[in-house]
């Protein structure tokens, strides 16, 4: 069975004024997560869906939808996927694509099925990024010793980090999507410290490893007028091209970047000084 949510594109000024319902209604997404269920939001941003996929006593197929108006989900997008659970396999036209937590999968434009299963005695939780695609690219399975990894911050500024770069153009060939992992270490609580933008590419973040109990407080909007979201474990929020993305949380999480638009140059960013934000 696959939900699927549907958001319009907010202006900034309109977003100034929202309060604290208005903004999860807006930015905050759906579960991500319902057992045997996929749940999908199709954003006007870059036309980004973003969800999950939770199999527990069957495998789950993804589905298209009447937004796509197509035959096939992929028929004109490409899917980025990220296993935050136990050890799942997904299944591309007939192949089959083992992935670890923490491990990611890109499938090409045009494939025509794809479903979800949890290896026996585990239970897999696929977290789900697609954008508009307009040229085939192989599917390719993206384990961690593939990953790019970057050590950012420092303890001094509570937001000492390792980036994994996963489905990023330098390690397999995408239209336009670009995923990664990032991991705050233990005692460390802000993530993407100095803040930025960037005009030429919106952005989802996804929440998870949160221990139960505690939050992450995610701030969004234009950098002199920010808004804050709070969020629990194995939630996502979408982040406007014109906003900023940056969390602190009450302890140490990981998160999923996901971001779609016309330029893959991971830098180009608009970065925003902390003490110039308001």
């Amino acid at each position: 069975m696959t939900n699927v949510d549907f958001r319009y594109a907010s202006h900034p000024v309109d977003a100034r004024n929202y309060g604290t319902q208005e903004l999860r209604e807006h930015f905050l997404l759906p579960p991500t997560f319902v057992e045997d269920q996929i749940q999908l939001t199709y954003s006007m941003y870059d036309r980004y869906i973003v969800g999950g996929a939770m199999p527990v006593k069957k495998a789950l197929k993804l589905e298209t939808f009447d937004h796509l108006k197509s035959e096939n989900f992929l028929d004109r997008r490409e899917l980025g996927v990220i296993n935050v659970g136990g050890k799942g396999v997904v299944t591309v036209d007939g192949t089959e694509y083992e992935l670890n937590k923490k491990e990611a999968l890109y499938v090409g434009k045009e494939c025509k099925d794809v479903s979800f299963a949890s290896a026996k005695g585990e239970q897999a939780l696929f977290y789900i990024n697609s954008a508009p695609a307009h040229h085939k690219f192989p599917t390719k399975k993206v384990g961690r010793e593939d990953a790019e990894i970057i050590e950012l911050g420092d303890e001094k500024y509570a937001n000492k980090r390792i980036l994994n770069k996963l489905l990023v153009n330098s390690i397999v060939e995408t239209c336009q999507l670009q995923m990664g992992v990032t991991e705050l270490q233990p005692g460390n609580v802000w993530n993407t410290m100095p803040a930025h933008t960037h005009t030429r590419r919106m952005e989802a973040y996804f929440y998870f490893d949160l221990e139960d109990g505690q939050t992450v407080c995610h701030f969004m909007g234009e950098p002199q007028n920010t808004r804050h979201i709070f969020m629990q474990n194995h939630q996502a929020v979408l982040s406007p091209e014109w906003s900023i993305h940056s969390g602190c949380g009450t302890s140490n999480y990981s998160f999923i970047w996901g971001m779609a638009g016309e330029n893959l140059d991971y830098g180009d960013m608009d970065v925003v000084a902390p003490d110039e934000l308001k």
